[in-house]
Formats: C-alpha cells, sequence, structure tokens
C-alpha cells in the first residue's frame, strides 16, 4: 500500500478512480457523469463526511469539489456504500490459516469480493472485518453461486508467488456438481470448447473456434435420473464448468443463469446451485511443501 491511498475502514478498502483531462467545469460535475446511478447529493453526503479523498491521502472539501477548476490527471479514492444491502444468512468457515495463507470454505450465494449490490456481505470484507487482515487480497475467485474453497493472500511480499500457481495452471482443482444423468454419455472425457461471452454481461457460451476451456469430467455416483459428478478444469474460463456441462446437455442442478437467466433479486435460498469447490492441491511456493485442502460442504444429492 502506498503512503497516499487511504486506510481501509471497518472492513471496506477504498476505491481509487483516475480523473482524465475532460470538459467537466468541477470534480462534482465529473462524478455526477461517471457514477449516473450515484446522485450529487450523495457524493456531498460523502465530502461532508471527509470519505472523498485526493491522491495526497487528503480528504476533499465541499469548495474543493464543486466550486475549485476540475483537478484534471489526478486520482481520488472514495469509500462505496451499498444502501439497503440485502444481509446473506450463510456463513464462511476459515479452513487454515498459516503466515501467508488463509483458506476458505464460502457457502452458497455469498460472494467472494464486493461487486454491485455487494459490498459488507462479501467473504473478503467479512474476513477483513473479524481478523482484522486489511492486507487480505482473493488469489483467485469463485463464483457467488458457487460453495467451496477459495484461498487468499496475507502478505503482498508472497502474493505474487502464489498468484503465478493459478496463472501457470499449477493448481489442481477438484470440483463437484449435480447434474441430470445420461446413459449415452462415455465417462469420463474431457471437455475442450472455445467460451466466449454470449452477448449478455452476465453469460457466456460455447462456440467453434480455437480451445480456451479444457475440463477433465467423470461420474461419481448415479441415483435415478441425476449423477454427481467430478469436474478437473484445466483452464480456468468464466462460467466453464457451467457452460460446458450446458453444452454437454447436462446443466447443474438450480443454476440459475444456465440454460435460462434469471432476473436479479429473484433469488431462492432452497435452491443453491449444485456446483462445489470441493479441492485445491499444490506445492507451496514458499514453503517446497504440497497443499491439499478439501471443502467440507455437501451438495444436496437424495
Amino acid at each position: 500500500m502506498s503512503a497516499s491511498k487511504p486506510p481501509t475502514r471497518d472492513g471496506v478498502g477504498p476505491s481509487c478512480v483516475g480523473l482524465p483531462s475532460g470538459p467537466w467545469p468541477t470534480l462534482i460535475d465529473f462524478l455526477a457523469e461517471r457514477f449516473p446511478n450515484v446522485t450529487r447529493q450523495t457524493w456531498l453526503e460523502r465530502l461532508r463526511r471527509g470519505d472523498v479523498i485526493d491522491e495526497a491521502g487528503q480528504p476533499l472539501t465541499l469548495q474543493q469539489a464543486s466550486l475549485a477548476p476540475y483537478p484534471a490527471n489526478t486520482r481520488l479514492y472514495y469509500y462505496r456504500e451499498v444502501p439497503h444491502e440485502r444481509l446473506i444468512a450463510f456463513d464462511e468457515v476459515v479452513l487454515h490459516q498459516d503466515e501467508h495463507l488463509l483458506v476458505v470454505d464460502k457457502p452458497h450465494f455469498l460472494p467472494v469480493v464486493p461487486s454491485g449490490g455487494y459490498l459488507t456481505e462479501t467473504v473478503l470484507v467479512r474476513l477483513k472485518r473479524k481478523l482484522g487482515l486489511n492486507d487480505l487480497v482473493p488469489i483467485h475467485r469463485i463464483d457467488r453461486d458457487t460453495a467451496g474453497l477459495v484461498l487468499f493472500s496475507k502478505q503482498p511480499a508472497t502474493r505474487a508467488a502464489y498468484s503465478a500457481l493459478f496463472a501457470g495452471h499449477r493448481v489442481h482443482k477438484t470440483y463437484q456438481a449435480i447434474a441430470p444423468w445420461r446413459s449415452d454419455i462415455v465417462f469420463p472425457l474431457t471437455r475442450q470448447s472455445r467460451i466466449k461471452e454470449a452477448g449478455h454481461f452476465m453469460l457466456q457460451h460455447e462456440l467453434p473456434g480455437e480451445v480456451n476451456a479444457i475440463t477433465h469430467i467423470d461420474v461419481l455416483a448415479v441415483r435415478g435420473d441425476l449423477a454427481r459428478y467430478q469436474l478437473k478444469p484445466v483452464t480456468g474460463q468464466r462460467h466453464q464448468l457451467r457452460v460446458q456441462m450446458l453444452a454437454l446437455g447436462l446443466p447443474i442442478l438450480n443454476d440459475g443463469l444456465y440454460p435460462t437467466l434469471t432476473p436479479e433479486g429473484q433469488i431462492d435460498y432452497a435452491k443453491p446451485l449444485q456446483l462445489l469447490a470441493k479441492e485445491l492441491e499444490f506445492t507451496d511456493p514458499v514453503s517446497g511443501q504440497t497443499q491439499h485442502f478439501v471443502s467440507q460442504r455437501q451438495l444436496m444429492f437424495e
């Protein structure tokens, strides 16, 4: 963290925005255009509270933001807020903690990091508040709908070494999923496909072209019309497992995106997505030891 970057407040780190050259007479004019969903009154309240801070680490005043000329080619920081944030009544569990790593068993429905309508009800902010670890950063992420293992870095000095494991595909990831059983598909199989955005920012799909998504898929158990599958992704495309299972005619049970996009806000907490990040295994770049973590959560396989 640089000396001028504001500190974390109650688990919430400051957001940063660059101020490009442009036609805005004042800073408040820029903010109103840059963030159309945040009212001028909200920005004025943040300024009164000292929650908008310049790149030197000093709170900006109302006069500086609304009367002084627009400060182009600088940066400012602010503390994001989500009014009326929905409470999520499921708890994350810390499975392992050492000097460098923290491993969390995440429940369904809880996002890893702040985004959209989620801020304090995220794994990252909850852990910062509970443990006082202001340097905590996720090394990788899983979907809000997915349960299971997430690794966090505690130390900036060793963060790049752990991040490089994921970038270099040197972390062995094992997921489990509940989906329809099809006796006409021979398992185990390896799904190799190309995945790109499907014309909606929430959705991905397979399309012809160079392969960028590879997953090894096998069956662990069959019960009636459903099966419990083991999924071992080699690559890490967004929604890779959900998209490839759908393409096989095996949509994961209770998926609110594939094949049908559920409108935002229509969450059924009784029907979590049946996808679990079950195991992570890798050689620790600091200690040289093999690390193997297993989620204690189970899918609903009746």
